[in-house]
């Protein structure tokens, strides 16, 4: 037995428990990732920029004209605004001078055209002449909903044909925004000729 004892002795003295937590490990791969997602959000940032610069030569957005809240309303309408995109591409968000902005929103269409009011963003005045049409859609940059549960405003901007996306609070409201921009669109092409 005396043999034994030795081995015995030696055996308990090498073990060891392993070590829980390497703690520089641990704290160096948190710092990686922090690092990899500060990085892209700055690469985000700067494509948003970059789009931005592109869009540039957009003019400035008009605003409401003197007296226009005293004219008689059509419809009013409150909700979320979603976007602005180029006219038929739905993915091609525009978002210089503010129209990249998702903010709340109140619509107000009246015989002289379509006053957007958003809380924390650029409002924006649409002209009765400049309004192109509407359509009920389900997705426009940035946002998806089932069929119809967009209202699509096209309008003209200078050079470019415009859709901008809203969502009313009642989305039964939809379907009478329809109809009154494109009876608006209808009156005013019919006077300029």
């Amino acid at each position: 037995m005396t043999s034994l004892t030795p081995l015995y002795l030696r055996l308990a003295a090498e073990q060891k428990s392993a070590e829980v937590t390497d703690w520089p490990a641990r704290i160096s791969w948190v710092v990686g990732l922090l690092v990899l997602i500060a990085f892209v959000y700055w690469l985000m940032r700067q494509g948003w920029k970059w789009r931005g610069s592109l869009q540039s030569d957009l003019p400035e957005l008009p605003t409401a004209p003197e007296g226009f809240a005293d004219g008689e309303k059509r419809l009013t309408l409150t909700g979320r605004y979603h976007a602005s995109t180029t006219a038929g591409q739905w993915l091609d968000r525009i978002v210089a001078r503010g129209l990249g902005t998702r903010s709340r929103a109140e619509l107000t269409l009246t015989d002289q055209g379509l006053d957007v009011v958003r809380p924390g963003a650029a409002d924006f005045f649409v002209p009765a002449s400049a309004l192109r049409g509407a359509r009920l859609d389900k997705g426009i940059a940035g946002k998806v909903l089932p069929e119809g549960g967009l209202l699509i405003i096209t309008w003209a901007h200078g050079d470019r044909l415009i859709d901008s996306g809203f969502r009313s609070d009642r989305s039964a409201e939809h379907a009478a925004w329809v109809e009154a921009v494109e009876q608006l669109t209808s009156t005013t092409e019919g006077t300029a000729r």
